[in-house]
């Protein structure tokens, strides 16, 4: 009785919640305090062109309008090939996280063949502190991929509870899967693409702690907690229901394989069908190759932009 007693108290911190307190209600220009503009050379190799913070305001690529704030891609030029990519903005929290939950309300995701919207979380020394993808996809192909990046060492168990499914393998490692890492497809269409905007949007949420990590979704019209439709400065995860994507500590120190972390929001376009959007490009029904489509089509990309309700974190 006592080690089955024992047994039950470890798998229930492997799957327990917890209550937190809101700590940051980022809404409207807030964004543009809360994040930085990193005008880099884009890590996946994609065809974009991530622009400074002056850039962007000059070619209203980020703007805000009272509780609305919208991050989005140039679709006005036509690339030189040999040139530099299509503008777009990757922005980066001021602020690092551990343990914490982050709640996004997004009315508006980058749609459109060539685009490879995400909404994610990395720490300054890539793989060793870890990279968690909260909200990543290609093409318009529904549904989310949410997936989870470390060093070697990190595996998931297989039968995690979560509604989505796990794709990609168990093993986390970045480097020994080529970045694959442990992805889990959402089981809700509405949660990528034109579906998604169509549908008013919705809600991704992250909780982090050192005993697992999980995601969630909820469509605009569905059966959203009321502690995160309402914008409570508290809310209760034990509320929330089944997680879309589980990764527990079962196999994964999460405490030695995640640091902490900066919140990263980017558009950015395939690349030569380079890296993982660029390599599904031919099989997704999008017109030409991926580079040339990105390159000549600059009005295709009139929906490529973010806009948010806003971005709560709880700790």
């Amino acid at each position: 009785m006592y080690f089955l007693l024992i047994a039950c108290l470890s798998l229930a911190s492997l799957v327990a919640g917890a209550t937190y307190q809101r700590t940051q209600n980022i809404v409207g220009s807030d964004f543009l305090s809360a994040f930085s503009f990193q005008a880099i050379s884009d890590p996946t190799h994609g065809r974009v062109n991530y622009v400074n913070a002056q850039t962007a305001a000059s070619q209203n690529l980020t703007f805000a309008s009272g509780n609305t704030f919208v991050l989005r891609a140039d679709s006005k030029t036509v690339l030189n090939p040999n040139g530099p990519g299509r503008n777009s903005v990757r922005l980066q929290s001021n602020q690092q996280f551990t343990t914490a939950v982050t709640i996004f309300d997004v009315t508006h995701m980058p749609q459109g063949c060539g685009t490879w919207p995400a909404l994610w979380a990395v720490g300054n020394n890539w793989p060793n502190e870890g990279e968690i993808d909260i909200l990543e996809g290609v093409n318009d192909q529904s549904p989310n991929q949410a997936s989870l990046h470390t060093s070697s060492g990190c595996t998931m168990p297989g039968n995690q509870v979560q509604t989505g499914s796990s794709v990609g393998g168990n093993n986390c490692d970045a480097i020994a899967t080529s970045d694959t890492g442990c992805g889990v497809k959402f089981n809700d269409a509405t949660s990528y693409g034109p579906t998604f905007n169509n549908n008013g949007g919705g809600w991704f949420a992250l909780e982090r702690t050192n005993s697992f990590v999980k995601a969630w979704y909820w469509p605009r019209n569905g059966n959203v907690p009321s502690d995160v439709r309402s914008g409570s400065t508290s809310i209760n995860t034990n509320n929330w229901g089944t997680p879309a994507a589980n990764w527990p500590s079962t196999s994964c120190s999460l405490a030695q394989k995640l640091g902490p972390h900066n919140i990263i929001i980017n558009c950015r376009f395939f690349n030569s069908c380079g890296d993982w959007a660029g390599s599904v490009y031919s099989t997704s029904g999008c017109p030409s190759t991926c580079e040339d489509y990105v390159n000549n089509n600059p009005s295709a990309f009139a929906n490529a932009y973010f806009q948010f309700n806003s971005l709560r974190i709880f700790q």
